[in-house]
């Protein structure tokens, strides 16, 4: 008996994947297929390509061209197009125009797009916003450019925030967003070239980049590595990043993701190539290293002593982040003798009623820090900040006061979570973040010498990363001739090169004076 109900069961779903394949198949079949001239026939099979009339907003409009004297039907999606620009400019004029013409360019008052005759490909049109206009007795159906997408308008970046410099972001149009690069590059090199990258959501991806300047075997890899992903849908270029990368599950980041047309444009100028995306609010700059995730938008629109200033305090506040935790670790549980006298009997006496050892406290206390963080974040903006300094004020003074945590504890806590805030990437911020998660528990169970095991096997490991076979740490291992834009900045003056690693077609941005 159960054998009987197992087989049924099997049969009953394996039939269901027969159904599905074989309509797929149909559907396939039919977008190799070219237009029909019959008027019902072409009419059917859009009605059943777009499942008319359960799709709500897929239209079909049935009339007579009066001037043809034949029947004629657009079909098209009303909530991604201008429906008053298709009502005055192309069907008022097809079936109020009374004088003879033999072409359909000369009747409406809308530029045609171009003909058509292929099934699929007037219905990928379609579905990005195009009319499609089909004629009783003609091979091929005319298209007209009437997409029409509310979205938001260009705003302020969110995440990149800066004091000098442009505050324009990318917003989720494609045109909005390759228009402002072509903005800040009036350049007839600038190519903006469109690679379709999914099966069944059939999205594009606008690949950017200099064709004087970029690396050819760099942007043919990046090309194949596009035309090498095999999936029904990526919606945001967030997600497109993880099939990108060469080592997925890495702590660190190989692609920088910026929100900023400035800096996606000053990128492009150096040989990099940028990547945006259709409903995708930022662009992708391939390859990334180290440093250009390290370094802020605003580091080039201070004036130099400033900007190393920053730059200067940016990586004392990621050593920080870092190794203030372990460190503190380190010292009190294995390493009491580096402590001097005098501070060594203040650790000593605010801990002196405290039950937990060093390592439960910071534990503690990073979870708690990173649950206001995240608290912060997730609720509604108005009230975020108060959540976080109410929040981080009440549950650091009743732990001291509960005698669970130490007063120093708090210091040292409040101290690595605010450094980590300097980095301004996103991901660089999270990767540093579980990092020093690392580091809290290599010192708690083996002390300074743990974290500097871990340290050396870190370095070892970031070496290792490469970014489309550019190194992580390029130009400064292995060495490449550039700018020297690391740590300290020239002057702009004497930045002559691009980047060495990127091995552009012209080196020389700047000639001497």
């Amino acid at each position: 008996m159960i054998k009987k109900i197992g087989k049924s069961l099997k049969r009953a779903f394996n039939t269901e994947p027969q159904f599905s394949e074989q309509s797929n198949t149909k559907a396939i079949e039919l977008k190799t297929q070219d237009i029909s001239r019959h008027y019902e026939r072409n009419l059917e099979t859009f009605k059943a390509m777009f499942s008319i009339p359960k799709n709500v907003d897929v239209k079909i409009r049935e009339f007579t061209i009066r001037s043809l004297k034949c029947r004629a039907f657009i079909i098209y999606i009303d909530t991604i197009v201008d429906t008053d620009q298709v009502q005055k400019s192309i069907v008022k004029p097809l079936i109020e125009n009374e004088q003879p013409s033999r072409k359909i360019q000369d009747i409406v008052s809308f530029p045609v797009g171009k003909t058509i005759i292929n099934i699929g490909e007037i219905t990928e049109n379609i579905t990005m916003g195009i009319t499609a206009l089909f004629v009783d007795g003609d091979h091929q159906c005319y298209v007209f450019e009437t997409t029409k997408i509310e979205g938001r308008g260009i705003e302020k970046s969110d995440n990149e925030v800066i004091v000098k410099g442009a505050k324009e972001a990318f917003n989720e149009k494609l045109a909005d967003n390759i228009a402002l690069i072509r903005k800040k590059i009036k350049n007839e090199n600038l190519i903006a070239e469109a690679q379709v990258i999914t099966k069944r959501s059939r999205n594009d991806v606008l690949i950017v980049y200099e064709k004087d300047l970029v690396n050819d075997e760099l942007l043919q890899e990046i090309k194949d590595r596009l035309a090498s992903i095999d999936t029904d849908s990526i919606l945001d270029l967030s997600i497109l990043e993880q099939y990108l990368e060469e080592r997925p599950r890495s702590l660190f980041p190989t692609l920088l993701n910026t929100e900023r047309p400035d800096r996606a444009a000053s990128f492009i100028e150096e040989g990099h190539i940028v990547l945006l995306m259709s409903n995708s609010p930022n662009c992708l700059v391939l390859p990334a290293t180290f440093w250009t995730l390290f370094h802020s938008p605003e580091d080039h629109y201070l004036r130099t002593p400033y900007g190393n200033f920053i730059r200067i305090l940016r990586f004392l506040a990621l050593f920080i982040s870092l190794f203030a935790s372990s460190f503190y670790i380190a010292i009190t549980n294995y390493h009491v003798g580096m402590i001097p006298p005098d501070l060594l009997m203040a650790i000593a006496g605010s801990r002196e009623r405290v039950p937990f050892p060093s390592i439960i406290e910071i534990l503690m206390m990073e979870i708690a820090f990173e649950l206001i963080r995240e608290a912060g974040l997730r609720v509604p903006s108005p009230i975020g900040p108060t959540i976080g300094i109410v929040g981080a004020l009440i549950l650091g003074q009743a732990a001291v006061q509960a005698n669970i945590i130490s007063p120093i504890v708090i210091i040292v806590i409040a101290l690595s979570g605010l450094s980590s805030f300097i980095v301004s990437d996103v991901s660089m911020n999270f990767a540093i973040r579980i990092t020093r998660l690392l580091f809290i528990f290599a010192s708690g169970f083996f002390g300074i010498y743990g974290a500097a095991a871990l340290f050396i096997a870190g370095l070892f490991y970031i070496v290792s990363l490469k970014s489309f076979g550019t190194s992580y740490f390029a130009p400064m291992t292995p060495y490449f001739f550039s700018s020297k834009d690391l740590i300290i900045r020239h002057v702009p003056m004497k930045q002559r090169f691009r980047p060495g690693y990127l091995k552009p077609k012209d080196m020389v941005k700047q000639r001497k004076g």
